[in-house]
Formats: C-alpha cells, structure tokens, sequence
C-alpha cells in the first residue's frame, strides 16, 4: 500500500505521539507500504513554525531525512486537479493533499473529518 501522510500524523509519527492510532502507526511503519509525505505537507508545517503556531525541534530536518519516507513534490497534475475538486474544505494544504492523494493512488493517512468527506481511501490516524 502507498501512503500519504497529511501534517498532523506525520508530527504524530515523527514525536512518537499516543495520539496517533494503532492502525496509522502499524500502516506506516510496514516495511511493506511506501510512505509519502508532500512538499505540501512540508510547507504547512514551516509556515505554522513560522508564525509561531508550532515549534518544531532545531533537528526537524535531519529527523525527518532519517525517516524512510519519500517526498512527493508538487506537480502541475495535482494543482490542476484542484478544479474538480468540490469546495467543502477550504484550507488549501488540505485540498491539495486530497488531489495529490487521488491523482497519485494514494491512502491519505488523516484525521481530519473534511478530508475524510471527500472519500478518498484513507487510513484514520
């Protein structure tokens, strides 16, 4: 299985954080299953950092190169997606993840019930 993790499980993983489920941390860590994290993902995360919304350890980077994840980058097919997207969640990370998680074939490891509402296959973190 090829996951997509969105913001939330992956600083739940990265923390080693109770939060994040049973079945999330079994599906991530499968040697068997490729984990994706997005630049997009990436990005949210250092804009919350940014305003002050999250404070991340100095390490984040070389933590987070540490893990066996794959970046997906932004790709003109994935913004391009966004069209036929319908606008019950607003926030652009999000949407972007929804479209990267559909155009690629990817289970999108989240709790966020507005992601949840677009079905897209998904693991509930």
């Amino acid at each position: 299985m090829n996951l997509l993790l969105d913001t939330h499980p992956l600083l739940w993983w990265l923390d080693d954080n109770p939060t994040l489920s049973a079945s999330a941390r079994q599906a991530i860590g499968d040697g068997k299953n490729t984990a994706f994290v997005s630049v997009a993902a990436l990005w949210e995360i250092r804009i919350k950092e940014a305003l002050g919304k999250l404070e991340l350890p100095g390490e984040f980077e070389a933590v987070l190169d540490k893990q066996p994840f794959l970046v997906l980058d932004v790709k003109a097919r994935h913004v391009h997606a966004l069209k036929d997207l319908p606008m019950p969640h607003r926030d652009p990370f999000d949407r972007l993840l929804v479209t990267q998680a559909r155009t690629e074939r990817l289970t999108l490891v989240t709790r966020d019930p507005a992601i949840l509402s677009y079905g897209v296959a998904h693991i509930v973190a």
